[in-house]
């Protein structure tokens, strides 16, 4: 049973400096500020964190830094892990160096839009190799191709090295069905804040968030409440923030968590090429957005 993965995982930014180096200071403000406020565990290195623009020194570095500033207190699950050449990521787990990192998270092949073997057959080469657990990550907005919910049921029974899956296709039918039949012990997480509520009162986890990063206090109890079953609670947390999630997207990931971020005072809201800055006009309506919302004390 791999329960560190269960609550709330916060999808951590990756800040930058003006000139578009990595912000470690900033970095290490974010990790803390998250920690703080009793999240469950660190996502370093999704595609919230800019994963794709980094070169493979740069993702390392970010890495064993957040492991440094973690020193154990949460569990990691690294997610520089998905990719479109099996063979590549294949011959990287099998150099990669673990120490610090309690789990992977891999998105299915970009792209190449494989079919359901196709998945299945990249995913069982990689448990093959892997030391750590591996999270399965479904994500059709980036990756173009979805992974059926047969094909995680039959993945989850087939190694126990896949423990759960990150579900962000926004189909709860689709992820109702992987909640249903998955085998004892397989996690099921959403990988879309708004729909966390029903995902997880359906029967799910938890959630790997992106508004976590700027409200760690306010998902993290939203998710406990829900998994306490004490929805109305858990409503309350949930519309207090909603609508804040349309300016997060409106001009994509992390474009705008990272201007929020910059709102609240953590970092910059700089992103590289080919990501842009959010408009002033969406950056003038986040801002009104978030004076809008109220502090909750957290226990």
């Amino acid at each position: 049973m791999h329960t560190q993965f269960e609550g709330t995982g916060v999808a951590l930014i990756t800040p930058f400096n003006d000139d578009l180096s990595i912000d470690y200071k900033a970095y290490g403000d974010i990790i803390e500020h998250v920690i703080s406020e009793n999240i469950d565990f660190l996502v370093p290195l999704g595609s919230t964190g800019e994963t794709a623009t980094l070169n493979e020194e740069e993702a390392r570095k970010t890495l064993d830094f957040a492991i440094e500033v973690n020193a154990g207190r949460k569990p990691i699950l690294a997610g520089n892990f998905g990719a479109n050449n099996t063979r590549e990521i294949v011959r990287k787990l099998r150099d990669y160096n673990f120490k610090g990192i309690d789990g992977i998270l891999s998105s299915s092949p970009a792209y190449v839009k494989p079919n359901q073997a196709g998945i299945y057959s990249h995913y069982m080469e990689m448990a093959k190799t892997s030391a750590v657990p591996i999270m399965l990550y479904n994500v059709p907005g980036r990756t173009q191709s979805n992974m059926e919910w047969e094909t995680v049921i039959k993945l989850a029974n087939d190694s126990d090295n896949f423990i759960g899956i990150k579900e962000a296709s926004g189909d709860l039918i689709q992820a109702t069905r992987i909640i249903k039949n998955r085998p004892e012990g397989f996690i099921v997480t959403s990988g879309d804040d708004e729909v966390a509520l029903p995902m997880i009162a359906a029967g799910g986890e938890g959630v790997i968030s992106v508004i976590a990063n700027a409200y760690p206090g306010y998902f993290s109890e939203m998710t406990r409440y829900i998994r306490a079953g004490e929805l109305a609670k858990a409503r309350d947390y949930n519309f207090e923030i909603f609508d804040l999630h349309k300016w997060l997207y409106i001009e994509g990931n992390p474009v705008g968590i990272k201007s929020a971020m910059k709102i609240l005072g953590f970092c910059k809201n700089h992103v590289r090429l080919p990501l842009h800055k959010m408009s002033s006009e969406n950056y003038d309506a986040l801002k009104a957005c978030i004076k809008e919302i109220k502090t909750y004390q957290v226990a």
